[in-house]
């Protein structure tokens, strides 16, 4: 090892056995080589295999591996500071026992941040085994960043690179009394004194493992545990950075992540008294730092159910969250001034909530429509040599529904729309004008629009989706309409005695309703057209052979004669 290391990576250490060995091997392993390369592992009171196998690697790799045990102290944040004292490197780097690095991983960050004069280098997570890791940080590629021009409030944990000075420095520590986010305070502080934040976007530097067993410390912490941790944090942020648009920013990433968690799916199944004490420990963080920036740039589902939670309406938040996991899609409103989803609370005088909260505010709903959208009935209609496909839809829009129709429509919807179920059509994309007729009438309980269409059927052979259009918040969505378990028409012959042609309505793998039309078979006008034309091609080459054959001694005497 050179006199002064690269860079310490610092590895806290309990019971992340059999984990902990890939963790290392990727450590040891890594290009910008172990003499450039110092890992500091604390282990903190394991009680299986990881001291021993930290000791095995510390006596393979003696002058690269140090090794300190410590009796368990209830969370990383202790062992991390151990290790950080002891570290000497130009930059120190966090990685959790359980996970671990691409090869390239600390030659590109060091060389980025000594390229750009980096303080914080953030390379690019991706989480395995169904562990979700945000990855709008990376998508516009190697970068400065900071904390309100970019995604990096979300991408808060300490699996950085920093430089050791910039620590040192400030006195940078890990809150030890924090079970859950006790990274957080660090990071947030080091990005707010960095002098320059950059992201390695174009390799995939950190592995971030989901066990089999999810006993990784972020999944285990308890409700009233995580408020108190995000409180704390969020206080902590206040108090380092001013109001304005920075804090705004990271205190957004809290609202939206950390408090929201608190209030999804498994919410209504607490005991009465935990949710009255969530709510109130969420309202009184809504009432310091909940300002109107980042209630609009969240999305509605999210800043409705902290809104509920401020108002300590605890019914109407419970209500909320077990319609959306029974999949009971609330409407939406639409009107002139704009869409709002029809939650419980919406214009409740008791609860005073401004519309605003419920407002679409640039977002996609397209999941919320398609998830609302329902088949009602499908038929045809056959007047004389025509036919009509006709269908009742339910769409989960109320208000003003005029621009709202369905169509046929040639083409796949794009892969993108495949997750939400439909899709927000691009801006500026002009759709072919509707056919046939569409009407839209109130559905009978108040929470939807029934739409009837007939549309025309042309005789041609060709597939077409079924698709409803709606204007949502100045937006046009495309929803195909899904068939699973609906029944379908059955198949029509339509069309002239001599060129009939067949339609039928199926639902294709993706539970889509699909239409289509094809010619049953060739007319005898156009069999007796193309054997004439098949005659006619024969009569031509047969001309063609023997004019040849009769113009060949001719062609021979001119040739001879040009000789002499």
């Amino acid at each position: 090892m050179s006199a002064v290391p690269d860079v310490s990576v610092i590895v806290a250490v309990y019971n992340t056995m059999p984990y902990l060995t890939e963790c290392l091997n990727s450590l040891v392993g890594q290009s910008i080589g172990r003499d450039r390369l110092e890992i500091v592992a604390v282990d903190d009171g394991s009680t299986d295999d990881s001291g021993r196998e930290l000791d095995r690697f510390a006596e393979r790799y003696p002058d690269t591996v140090k090794v300190i045990h410590q009796a368990n102290s209830g969370g990383p944040a202790a062992p991390s500071n151990r290790a950080l004292d002891v570290a000497t490197g130009r930059y120190v780097y966090f990685i959790g026992s359980d996970d671990y690095l691409g090869e390239e991983a600390l030659e590109r960050m060091v060389t980025e941040a000594d390229r750009r004069g980096a303080d914080v280098v953030v390379g690019r997570m991706v989480g395995t085994n169904g562990r979700y890791v945000h990855q709008a940080l990376y998508k516009d590629g190697n970068r400065d960043v900071t904390l309100d021009d970019s995604a990096l409030p979300f991408t808060l944990a300490n699996t950085k690179l920093f430089r050791r000075e910039l620590v040192e420095k400030h006195k940078l520590r890990f809150p030890e009394h924090l079970p859950v986010g006790s990274d957080q305070p660090f990071t947030i502080e080091a990005c707010v004194r960095a002098r320059k934040i950059s992201v390695v976007a174009d390799y995939v530097c950190y592995y971030a493992v989901k066990r089999g067993d999810a006993s990784n410390i972020t999944y285990r912490a308890d409700h009233l545990s995580r408020l108190r941790c995000t409180a704390e944090i969020m206080e902590f942020t206040a108090a380092l950075v001013e109001a304005g648009p920075t804090r705004d920013s990271v205190l957004r990433r809290h609202f939206t992540w950390e408090l929201a968690k608190l209030v999804q799916d498994d919410f209504p199944g607490l005991e009465r008294s935990l949710r009255e004490d969530l709510c109130a420990g969420i309202a009184k963080l809504a009432g310091a730092y909940f300002t109107d920036g980042i209630r609009d740039a969240m999305d509605v589902k999210r800043r409705v159910r902290i809104a509920l939670a401020q108002a300590g309406a605890v019914d109407e938040l419970t209500e909320a969250i077990t319609a959306e996991r029974e999949g009971r899609t609330p409407p939406l409103l639409l009107d002139a001034d704009g869409a709002y989803v029809r939650w419980p609370g919406f214009r409740d005088p008791r609860l005073g909530l401004p519309d605003r909260t419920f407002a679409v505010l640039g977002e996609s709903v397209a999941a919320h429509l398609a998830q609302g959208t329902d088949l009602l009935a499908s038929a045809w209609e056959q007047p004389g040599d025509d036919l009509l496909y006709t269908a009742s839809v339910r769409v989960p829009v109320v208000g003003d529904v005029r621009g709202a129709t369905l169509r046929l429509v040639r083409g796949a919807m794009p892969k993108s729309a495949d997750k939400p179920g439909a899709r927000r059509v691009p801006a500026g994309r002009e759709l072919p004008a509707p056919v046939g007729e569409v009407t839209a009438e109130p559905a009978g309980d108040g929470t939807a629009t029934v739409l009837r269409a007939r549309v025309p059927l042309e005789r041609r052979t060709v597939k077409l989706g079924v698709r409803v259009y709606l204007d949502v918040a100045g937006s046009t969505y495309e929803i195909p309409v899904r068939g699973t378990g609906k029944p379908m028409p059955l198949a029509r012959r339509w069309g002239r005695e001599e060129d009939p042609y067949r339609a039928s309505a199926l639902v294709n793998d993706k539970g889509r309703v699909v239409v289509h039309t094809a010619r049953m078979h060739t007319p005898r006008h156009t069999l007796a057209f193309e054997a004439l034309r098949g005659l006619a091609g024969k009569l031509r080459r047969k001309l063609k052979s023997t004019l040849k054959r009769a113009l060949r001694p001719v062609l021979k005497t001119k040739q001879k004669s040009r000789r002499k």
